[in-house]
Formats: structure tokens, C-alpha cells, sequence
């Protein structure tokens, strides 16, 4: 996936979106439908060195640097955990590493997500926020 714009543009496109819904139940059926739109992920990327530690649902994420974005990819076998998944990686696949590793992931937080997950879920997008960010400075 190659990012369409800026970093700033990104996030700000899904801020956006998630302000079309005013109830918290149709931002979680827009979360289910990002994880629909996920391409595939291989069963043979289904190992633990790509499990995000610290997630109740199983999550798995890999990455590749090609023409120095990185191109990330993900599933997961929660319907929620894969659409926030999925919503990360539409912001950060095709951003290069320094751009991921500046940024600092603060846009979350306008979205009311930590607030309006269960604990559990919460702390799980905080480790795919440190997957990635780690993802971003180990190929700086």
C-alpha cells in the first residue's frame, strides 16, 4: 500500500471520518469494515515473531522497507482489533521510517479511541503504536 499524501493529511482524512459518526457503535461497524478491506495476510506470516505482545486478541504484523517507505501488513482475529490495525497501517504503510519515527501518534487520541475501548483493547493499540513506532526507528 503507498500512502496518498501527507502524514498530516492521513491522519487528518481519518479524524474526519471517524467524526462522521456520532454514536460510539457506528464508529466500532466503520472500525469493522476498515479490517474487511485488509488485503490478505499470508497463513505462512501467521508466526509469533509477528504476534504484537501485549494484545488480548491475536495480531499479527510484518513489515518490509521497499524504495524507503515501509510497507506494512497485518490481520487479526478480532473484527475490531483488525480494523484498528487496519486504520494504523492506512495512516503509516508508505511512510518512510524517519516520518513514522518523528511522529508522535498523538491523532489517537482525537479519535476517543482509548477511551471507548474495553482496557484490554486499549492497551493493545498502544502495543501496535509501539510495533510500529519500533518498526520506524530500527530502520531509520
Amino acid at each position: 500500500m503507498s500512502a496518498t499524501g501527507t502524514l498530516e493529511e492521513a491522519k487528518q482524512a481519518v479524524i474526519e471520518d471517524f467524526s462522521m459518526y456520532d454514536e460510539w457503535l457506528d464508529k466500532y461497524e466503520y472500525l469493522i469494515e476498515l479490517g474487511k478491506d485488509l488485503e490478505a495476510y499470508p497463513e505462512d506470516a501467521r508466526t509469533d515473531d509477528h504476534l504484537i505482545k501485549g494484545c488480548q486478541s491475536r495480531v499479527w504484523l510484518d513489515w518490509k522497507v521497499e524504495n524507503g517507505a515501509l510497507q506494512f501488513r497485518a490481520d487479526s482475529d478480532a473484527i475490531i482489533t483488525k480494523g484498528i490495525i487496519s486504520l494504523l497501517i492506512r495512516v503509516y504503510s508508505g511512510r518512510t521510517p524517519a516520518e513514522i519515527a518523528a511522529d508522535d501518534f498523538r491523532f489517537i487520541e482525537s479519535l476517543g479511541l482509548k477511551e471507548n475501548l474495553s482496557p484490554t483493547r486499549a492497551n493493545g493499540l498502544v502495543s501496535m503504536i509501539e510495533t510500529i513506532r519500533r518498526a520506524a526507528q530500527e530502520n531509520v
